[in-house]
Parts: structure tokens; C-alpha cells; sequence
């Protein structure tokens, strides 16, 4: 089995780790969801080693992740567990921070809502939650790239979708937590970052 590769990751992994070198400076955990190829994972990992990495995935996507991290061989980077968003509670160890990229338009929106309270009922005060990805304004698409893709996801599958920025905020002050920072991010992506509110 060859490790999976994501071209979307390559090309976002050095922005993101700018966001998270400058916010998670602390010794702690951290929880990603839908670790997907492992890219994130390995990159995070290595260049912040005062995290513990830990990621997840769906139970098929798991080989793949697995494979790459255990090629990383990293003391901070923690064997892909298998989490199903939509069975809670989540059956998961502790965590101070929670990160997912590119998750929320490919979930359809009861895992959204499911990723969102599995997050709030875990997350300590202290913690944050970063969601990476690309996000609309008030049912507005902030480039034409976006509406393509947003097309291009619905004709895949009804079900996914670019996220609308109010229908988040709405679902994370129904969950608990309060939206702090809004990023702008190449692509014309975001990185939205969530605390207890």
C-alpha cells in the first residue's frame, strides 16, 4: 500500500502551521479530525514538538493515515484512531485543542453539527478549536474559485457544500463556544479559531 497523498495539503500545510506556531505555544494535546492522508498530522508534528499530535479519521481512511505515521516515526505523533463524529460521546482520550481541515464541506451538516458538540463537550477552557477551510458571508461566496467548488461538491453529493460563516457562528453559540478570530488564508480560505464561550 502506497501513502496516500493530497496535493491540497502540500499547498496549505506551511499557512496553517504559521497559525498554529503563533497560538498553540504550550506543552499540549491536540485532536485532529479527519486527519485524512496524515500530511497535516506529520507536518504539525514535527515542527512543533511540544504538541502532542493525535489524529483521527473514519475507520477507512485509518490504513492510509496509519501508514504515514508510523514512516514518520515521531515521538510526538500519536497512532490514527478511528472517530465517528456522529456517536457521541466520543470514546477518545483527553485533549487541550481540537483541529479539522477541509472537513466541514465534506461532512454533511449533521456531522458538522456532531463535530461541533463532540468539540464543546470536550474542549477544556483553556483550548481552542481551529476549522480550516473555505467559508461563504451571509450566503456570498468570497471568490469565483469558491463558487465553482461549491457547485462542484452539491453535484457530487447534495449533502456537502461550502459553509455558510453565519450558519457556523450560530452552530457554535448553540454548542457552547464563541467564535474569537477569523483568518484570511491563501486560496481564499479561512481559519476560524473557537473558544469556550
Amino acid at each position: 500500500m502506497r501513502k496516500p497523498f493530497s496535493q491540497a495539503c502540500e499547498n496549505n500545510k506551511d499557512p496553517i502551521l504559521a497559525v498554529l506556531r503563533g497560538r498553540l505555544t504550550a506543552t499540549a494535546c491536540v485532536l485532529e479530525i479527519g486527519a485524512g492522508t496524515g500530511q497535516h498530522a506529520e507536518h504539525f508534528a514535527a515542527a512543533l514538538p511540544h504538541l502532542r499530535w493525535q489524529p483521527t479519521d473514519q475507520g477507512e481512511n485509518i490504513p492510509g493515515c496509519r501508514l504515514r505515521v508510523d514512516d514518520a516515526a515521531l515521538p510526538n505523533l500519536a497512532t490514527p484512531v478511528v472517530l465517528d463524529v456522529l456517536h457521541q460521546p466520543w470514546s477518545i482520550d483527553r485533549f487541550d485543542h481540537a483541529f479539522s481541515a477541509n472537513t466541514a464541506h465534506i461532512m454533511h451538516w449533521p456531522a458538522v453539527e456532531a463535530m461541533f458538540e463532540g468539540v464543546a463537550a470536550e474542549l477544556p477552557s483553556h483550548g481552542m478549536f481551529l476549522l480550516y477551510g473555505p467559508f461563504s458571508d451571509n450566503g456570498v461566496h468570497t471568490s469565483d474559485s469558491n463558487v465553482r467548488f461549491d457547485a462542484s461538491l452539491r453535484q457530487r453529493d447534495p449533502g456537502m457544500g461550502v459553509r455558510d460563516l453565519s450558519a457556523i457562528q450560530s452552530l457554535a453559540k448553540r454548542t457552547g463556544l464563541r467564535l474569537t478570530e477569523d483568518l484570511a488564508m491563501p486560496a481564499n480560505n479561512r481559519t476560524l479559531i473557537f473558544r469556550q464561550r
